[in-house]
């Protein structure tokens, strides 16, 4: 898959495809800082500091549209209205206390862990399901990326100077 996207992106300045490739769900910048050091050949600074900030673009949406928009589909669509009702409380019935007992560490090591279903997207979505503020939501998410940031750049270093 990542070789499809860098062909798609061939053609756009590696600066920007590395914004954008961290932007999307699943690889994030875990995708992107191995591809921006080792196919665009970027400095560990760029890499990091464009991952970053794709990283965190989608972030910001969710926080802030994912409230709205899921409330406009509940009230709309009667489908909408049990799926988000049971999702919801399924997850706040088994993660509630969890959650609550580790707080911001919770959130910020789950954005923090540079694996499969972690890092800002999946943070984000906790936030929201756990009603977690914009104002705490965002530095927390902010800080978890930034560290996995810092992870990813150190391994991808290790991986390209191993090769």
């Amino acid at each position: 898959m990542t070789e499809i996207l860098i062909d798609i992106l061939k053609d756009i300045p590696p600066q920007i495809a590395t914004l954008i490739i961290a932007m999307i769900p699943i690889g994030e910048l875990r995708a992107s800082i191995p591809v921006a050091l080792g196919v665009y050949n970027l400095s560990h600074i760029a890499s990091y500091i464009y991952s970053v900030i794709g990283n965190m673009i989608p972030v910001v949406a969710i926080l802030l549209i994912f409230d709205p928009i899921s409330k406009w589909l509940m009230k709309k669509f009667s489908i909408f209205n049990r799926i988000f009702n049971w999702l919801f409380e399924k997850t706040r019935t088994r993660h509630t206390k969890k959650f609550e007992r580790w707080g911001t560490v919770a959130l910020i090591t789950l954005v923090a862990i540079p694996l499969p279903l972690t890092g800002g997207y999946t943070g984000a979505l906790a936030a929201y399901l756990f009603g977690v503020p914009f104002k705490k939501a965002f530095p927390l998410i902010f800080v978890g990326v930034l560290i996995a940031g810092i992870i990813v750049t150190i391994i991808s270093t290790g991986i390209y100077n191993v090769i």
